[in-house]
């Protein structure tokens, strides 16, 4: 796996004869597979596309289930039956002959143990994007940068609200700036609930992602730092507040490569902030750390009933807040509709643009290869400055 991780380019913006945008990959005609498709995001994902006249193939466990999404969204659409992520990468590998699929949506989770081995599995030409908000797992996409040069393929983490939102507003806040010395990412979801099992894949993404303990960019370099800090009160644009806690999400990731700063903090929402929490953070941090108790607490939470509930509030926000060295700062905020709406426009989206080829080969976060205009392009409105915010 390369050490060099891709910045991209953004597709229709000024790029120089030495970069990856004049390979023009072309993806392959056999479709545009979603694995996990009988899903919720995977549902909607394929309804989206087949909306725009591209039929989907739907992969996914259960052919029953498979059949009835098929109906719901085109009643011609292609199922394949595969019963786990890694039978899924050889039907695929399998498939390749009768022809390329054009592009692969993966909505499985955890994506650390999906991603790479569907990203291995598509044949030269394929491109790939997935819903991941894992810090690991975007980081292992990226480093897959030269193989997929090599391949002629466009590989795409983070195609969803988690990292896209952020992103965009970070790249939106450095837009005709220099590079900043400190950013601030925060993803605020509002997402309504659907009842049903939190389910093995949700549960295995929030295992990991507390076991790895917290994380920031320091000069440069990503550090490990006491899970449980970086609390912030925020007054959001609409005059609301709310509170974020640092964690370490692709957001981060995504936020250090899109303004190239070398203090990066990501912050979110989602995560409980009250004292006794925070305190209690590193001690289950390094409790999941351990195999055997991280994978009973997997078994547990999968089992978790999932209460209907309605969004937490109208919309949902990201933001991005630089400092330069000379003192001066800068905010911007990104307003979405609900995040999984968001999410899955956003993927159909991507999904789109790569099966009409022409995107450059390589790894790339969604607004490093498309710009911020992605999140406008399904329903976001950028908000700049005005909103205040204080340490706690």
């Amino acid at each position: 796996m390369s050490e060099k991780t891709g910045t991209g380019t953004e597709t229709g913006a000024e790029a120089g004869p030495d970069t990856a945008a004049d390979a023009g990959a072309r993806p392959g005609n056999g479709g545009i597979w979603i694995f996990g498709a009988t899903g919720r995001t995977g549902r909607r994902i394929a309804a989206l596309l087949a909306a725009r006249g591209l039929p989907p193939v739907l992969v996914g466990r259960d052919a029953t289930r498979l059949r009835e999404v098929a109906g719901e969204v085109d009643g011609d659409a292609r199922t394949v039956v595969a019963a786990t992520p890694e039978e899924a990468a050889r039907r695929l590998a399998e498939d390749a002959a009768a022809g390329a699929p054009a592009v692969v949506v993966n909505t499985i989770g955890p994506f650390t143990s999906t991603a790479v081995p569907l990203i291995r599995a598509c044949p030269p030409g394929t491109h790939y994007l997935d819903l991941s908000n894992e810090l690991t797992s975007i980081r292992q996409v990226l480093d897959l940068h030269e193989e997929a040069l090599a391949q002629g393929s466009t590989l795409v983490p983070g195609a969803g609200f988690g990292v896209c939102a952020t992103e965009s507003a970070a790249r939106k806040v450095r837009e005709g700036r220099p590079t900043p010395e400190r950013v601030r990412v925060d993803a605020l979801p509002s997402v309504e609930s659907e009842p049903g099992l939190l389910g093995p894949a949700l549960a295995a993404s929030l295992v990991d992602g507390f076991a790895i303990g917290g994380r920031r960019y320091e000069a440069g370099r990503l550090v490990r730092v006491r899970l449980g800090g970086g609390v912030e009160t925020l007054t959001l644009p609409d005059g609301s507040t709310a509170r974020t806690l640092a964690v370490p999400t692709g957001d981060l990731e995504a936020a250090h490569h899109a303004t190239g700063a070398p203090y990066v903090t990501a912050g979110n929402s989602e995560v409980p902030s009250g004292r006794a929490i925070r305190a209690l953070l590193p001690l289950l941090a390094a409790v999941l750390a351990r195999p055997a108790i991280g994978n009973a607490a997997k078994r547990r939470l999968a089992r978790v009933e999932v209460k209907p509930k309605p969004p937490a509030r109208a919309h949902s926000w990201a933001r991005a807040h630089a400092t330069w060295p000379d003192g001066t700062t800068h905010e911007v905020w990104l307003r979405a509709a609900d995040g999984m709406d968001f999410t899955t426009t956003i993927a159909a989206e991507v999904a789109a643009r790569l099966s009409q080829g022409g995107t450059p080969p390589g790894a790339h976060t969604p607004a490093t290869l498309f710009g911020p205009g992605l999140a406008e392009a399904v329903g976001g409105r950028f908000v700049g400055g005005g909103a205040t915010s204080r340490t706690v």
